[in-house]
This record gives C-alpha cells, sequence and structure tokens, in this order.
C-alpha cells in the first residue's frame, strides 16, 4: 500500500557580481512522520561551503545551514531524495469536536496544558505572511455555524476556496498580501494555504503550513517531463482526539500517498526550501526545477 519517489529539486542562483560572504538555511530534508520515511537523502552544493552543519529547526523540521566565506558568482543547490509515503489512518471529519469547543479548547485557561495542546498553540496567532483580520472570517463564515463538527468546516472551507479561486501562477509574488489575495481571487498554492490559515486562526484555531512536493500527471498522452514538477503547499489543523489533519485546497482533497511532506511551520517563511542573506551579488533571481519520479 506504500508508494515510493525519487525527488531532485535543483536551485541556481547566477549573481550579476561576485557574492563575498553568505549565510543559507536549506530545508529540503523531509522529515520522518508516521505516513513518511526518508529512505535517502543527498545534498550536493557548488561551491563548497566552507561551514555546513545538519540539525533541526525550532519546529522539529531537519534543516542544513551552509556559510560561503570565498567569492563566489554562482550557487548551485541539488537535493535529492528518496521517499517512502504510507496510508494515513483514516479520519472521520463528520465525527469531530465542533468547531466552538476546539476553539474554546485552545483558549487561555490557568490549567495544565497536555503537550499536544501546548504544541498547538504556536499555530493558533497571527505571522509574517498570515496576518488575522475580520475579512478573513467573514469569507469563512458560512462554513463555520454554531457547533458544526471541526473537520468537516474546515473541509467546507477547503471546497470553498477551491471552487471560488483561480489557480494563476503570474497572480501573486511571495510579498504579495493577502488581502490582495482575497480581492482578486487568484493566486497560487502558497497563497491558498496562507488563506486559508488565515480563515482558520481568524477563528482561534491552530493551523501550521505544510511544505512538501506532489506528484503531478502529465496531460494524456504526454511523457512526464524532467523539472516539471514544483514544490507544493497545503494545511493541517489541530483536532482534539484526531490529532492533525492535511486539507489540500489547491486540489480539494485530503493529503494521502501522492504528497511527500517536506517541512511544516507558521508560514512559508519558516520553511522555504532554500533563503538567506549575501554581501554583494548585485541582481539574481532562482531558477529552480523539482522532479518527482514515482519508484
Amino acid at each position: 500500500m506504500s508508494r515510493r519517489y525519487q525527488v531532485l529539486h535543483d536551485t541556481h542562483y547566477r549573481y550579476a557580481a561576485p557574492v563575498s560572504l553568505a549565510q543559507q538555511l536549506a530545508h529540503l530534508w523531509p522529515r520522518d512522520c508516521p505516513w513518511q520515511r526518508c529512505l535517502m537523502h543527498d545534498l550536493q552544493v557548488g561551491p563548497q561551503p566552507c561551514q555546513r552543519h545538519d540539525g533541526v529547526d525550532v519546529f522539529g523540521n531537519p534543516l542544513t545551514r551552509l556559510a560561503f566565506e570565498r567569492p563566489h558568482d554562482a550557487l548551485h543547490v541539488r537535493a535529492q531524495l528518496t521517499v517512502e509515503v504510507l496510508p494515513r489512518r483514516p479520519v472521520d471529519l463528520h465525527g469531530s469536536p465542533s468547531w466552538t469547543s476546539v476553539r474554546q479548547a485552545l483558549r487561555y485557561q490557568r490549567r495544565a496544558w497536555a503537550a499536544e495542546a501546548l504544541e498547538a498553540l504556536r499555530y493558533r496567532f497571527a505571522s509574517p505572511y498570515v496576518g488575522l483580520e475580520p475579512a478573513f472570517e467573514a469569507f469563512a463564515a458560512d462554513c463555520f455555524p454554531v457547533d458544526r463538527p471541526l473537520l468537516e468546516a474546515v473541509q467546507a472551507l477547503m471546497q470553498k476556496i477551491h471552487g471560488e479561486f483561480t489557480f494563476d501562477a503570474s497572480a501573486t509574488l511571495v510579498a504579495t498580501p493577502l488581502a490582495g489575495v482575497l480581492e482578486q481571487r487568484r493566486g497560487v498554492c502558497q497563497d491558498f494555504a496562507h488563506l486559508m490559515l488565515a480563515c482558520l486562526r481568524s477563528r482561534g484555531l491552530a493551523a501550521r503550513y505544510v511544505s512538501g512536493y506532489l506528484l503531478t500527471q502529465p496531460p494524456p498522452g504526454q511523457a512526464r517531463l524532467v523539472g516539471a514538477d514544483a514544490s507544493h503547499a497545503w494545511v493541517s489543523v489541530y483536532c482534539p482526539h484526531n490529532g492533525w489533519v492535511d486539507f489540500d485546497p489547491t486540489n480539494n482533497l485530503l493529503p494521502a500517498l501522492e504528497h511527500i511532506t517536506l517541512a511544516w511551520g507558521r508560514d512559508f517563511g519558516d520553511v522555504s526550501p532554500l533563503r538567506g542573506v549575501i554581501l554583494g551579488g548585485g541582481h539574481h533571481d532562482p531558477d529552480v526545477q523539482v522532479t518527482v519520479t514515482p519508484l
């Protein structure tokens, strides 16, 4: 019942002027989960970094820190992964506790918190890419009648975003405000995940941003192309007695065997595949190619 994939994630930076110093953070190593095992991981970096440290970030995601102290005019980072994805345990959406009771349970109370609930609290508040505004709560209002089962309401919100928004890779940038995404009803998976997070957190619920990969299918009669895939993003919602349950608003489904989990955090900024600080470089744009191959 499990599936195995090979993932190639290539990132090229070509700088207009030499970079004299650089620090980079890479989230390119999948975390092990009950529904996933990383069988092989290889990270190749050119030029050779002066320092490299593999560890974990504050959210428990594998993280590689790279330091460059010699001038260079290009950077190439290639991650090659072999991942086994396992079936997830079934979830009863309609039998979940009401969303109002979950919101109440996540409010501050003078009592000891269970470890699971305490972990969920960090994903209940605003974050750099996910502001909390009345407009987001209003957008999702029809999905959250009083005492509706939480996971049923979240599924309705996922379906609403999928039905009312258009996938358009040219409509937004990383820095496009969520209010603009809501107004123009267009964006990419990152925008839809951020919007869904804003709608949920505005109601006092805990939800986190999940980054990873998705096996895409070519049009009928056409072969899969190298570099045609891309990083993907979806949402995970905390539900007592069920744990964390994933929802993909871009594709209107619950992630299963075709979703490869890379990392999770409050929003995209916490789990960007590669980000850092450089001294010099001038103008530069990354060239990113992702290939997901079933094994």
